[in-house]
């Protein structure tokens, strides 16, 4: 395909640690110092706004100066192959906010991030999140987007920011499941092997890139979290043409989103380092290659079950020197909530307490004086102490304020608008999960206000 235009900007400073690339079970730098990923996903390019979400309220390099002042050194961001369509225009944006936005299209859109982020001092991974704008699939292909064109769509990206310094790796497919398999030779599922061609195809546009390759939901009757299971490749790793790198990624989510069983388990949280280890942390204690969580985040960091979860994974990544980019900077995300809260400028500060114990250093880790201030200074802020934080009643929830029309929301993450979790009943009145409950309720009042009528797979929400 041709690549669309990208904005003519200027190009982001040297990074300090050139090319990145692995030794071993480890991310290091040109000249072999070890880097630490320690960032946050900010979404909203996956969708049909086609720029990253939150720009209806706020200038975007604000955000991103909140971002590298909050501590967070690498940005992972999402796109689906639809936001390089002629047609696909970017939504949701203020242009008196953002001026310099007005006019461009999706791809210059994600352009403007890159060069800011990088003057700040960030690395970009680029995620592709999603074939279309509606939904999320199993296989890194459908019937509408081939192998042919998502690989395409990369190798255009990979040409396109060769030579950036910031933008530094390529996460192939968010949260392969389902019908995915790892290794077997068959052409349709073996994600493995899917994963091969299109990293290799990107090294040979653009050598500098990290592949970053996610897991699978099961194998035999091992279920895990989608693009969370990298069990299987102890015995079949994946083969590039550049070992040196590969990047393995898992997803890994509390019972907030769903109630695996370990959670219930009389020994948790005891029991959860073996978990990990099992399906993902081993490729990393084993020296056989890096492991970056793409995704983990929860509404709660206080003493319930959800909290726990969520401390004693960070503790467990910080230990084992794993990166990690945080789901998420947005808090339109119905099951999961942000970094932000629904003004879009107040920090969450109880969860930003907990992710300050491990970032890798940035430009202004000091997460105190994140906050944005009416003067050009920004005025420190008292770390809170932690609460316990019980799950919330499937009561009505209020709309995140000022999403615009095209903004759908809660569009990351386990648990979107989906017929596939509609029809196991996820988030429905059966669902025994008060947070499931709340999440889906407030996922059908924001495609309401967004597309006009009800989600056709509505439980809550079934009228205008």
């Amino acid at each position: 395909m041709a690549w669309p235009t990208f904005a003519q900007t200027d190009r982001a400073p040297p990074a300090p640690h050139g090319t990145l690339h692995t030794s071993g079970g480890t991310i290091v730098d040109a000249g072999g110092q070890p880097v630490q990923l320690t960032g946050v996903n900010w979404f909203g390019m996956e969708t049909r706004t086609f720029a990253p979400h939150g720009l209806w309220a706020r200038n975007y390099r604000d955000m991103l100066d909140q971002m590298a002042q909050a501590g967070f050194n690498t940005i992972r961001l999402p796109y689906s192959n639809q936001l390089f369509d002629p047609s696909s225009t970017p939504q949701g944006i203020d242009y008196q906010k953002n001026p310099d936005l007005q006019g461009l299209t999706g791809p210059q859109v994600m352009d403007r991030i890159v060069d800011e982020a990088g003057k700040r001092g960030m690395f970009v991974i680029l995620d592709r999140h999603r074939p279309n704008a509606d939904s999320q699939s199993e296989l890194w292909y459908t019937d509408a987007v081939p192998e042919s064109r998502w690989i395409g769509d990369w190798v255009a990206l990979a040409q396109h920011y060769r030579g950036n310094p910031t933008v530094v790796g390529a996460d192939l497919h968010n949260e392969p499941h389902g019908p995915a398999t790892w290794g077997d030779g068959n052409p349709r599922t073996d994600w493995r092997a899917a994963a091969e061609r299109a990293g290799n195809a990107i090294l040979s546009a653009n050598p500098d890139w990290l592949i970053v390759v996610e897991g699978i939901e099961h194998t035999g009757n091992d279920w895990y979290w989608w693009g969370g299971n990298l069990a299987p490749a102890r015995d079949a790793p994946v083969r590039l043409s550049a070992p040196d790198k590969l990047v393995y990624s898992a997803h890994d989510y509390g019972p907030g989103v769903y109630g695996q069983q370990w959670f219930s388990a009389p020994d948790f949280p005891n029991n959860l380092p073996a978990v990990w280890a099992a399906h993902w942390a081993y490729l990393q204690q084993s020296s056989t290659a890096p492991v970056i969580v793409g995704e983990f985040g929860g509404r709660s960091v206080g003493s319930d079950r959800e909290g726990v979860w969520q401390r004693t994974l960070l503790d467990y990544l910080k230990a084992g020197h794993l990166s990690y980019t945080y789901w998420a900077w947005n808090p339109d995300s119905g099951d999961t909530g942000g970094i932000l809260e629904d003004d879009w400028s107040t920090l969450d500060k109880s969860k930003l307490a907990m992710l300050t114990s491990y970032q890798a250093p940035g430009p202004q880790a000091d997460a105190t004086q994140a906050e944005p201030a009416p003067a050009d200074t920004l005025a420190p802020t008292a770390q809170p102490t932690l609460t316990t934080v019980s799950a919330p009643t499937p009561t009505a929830v209020p709309l995140v304020a000022g999403v615009p029309a095209g903004a759908l929301g809660a569009p990351g993450g386990p648990f979107d608008p989906d017929p596939e979790h509609a029809a196991q009943g996820i988030g429905g009145p059966s669902d025994p999960d008060p947070v499931h409950r709340q999440a889906r309720q407030h996922d059908e009042q924001v495609y309401l206000q967004t597309f006009g009528a009800p989600w056709p797979h509505a439980v809550y929400v079934t009228s205008p």
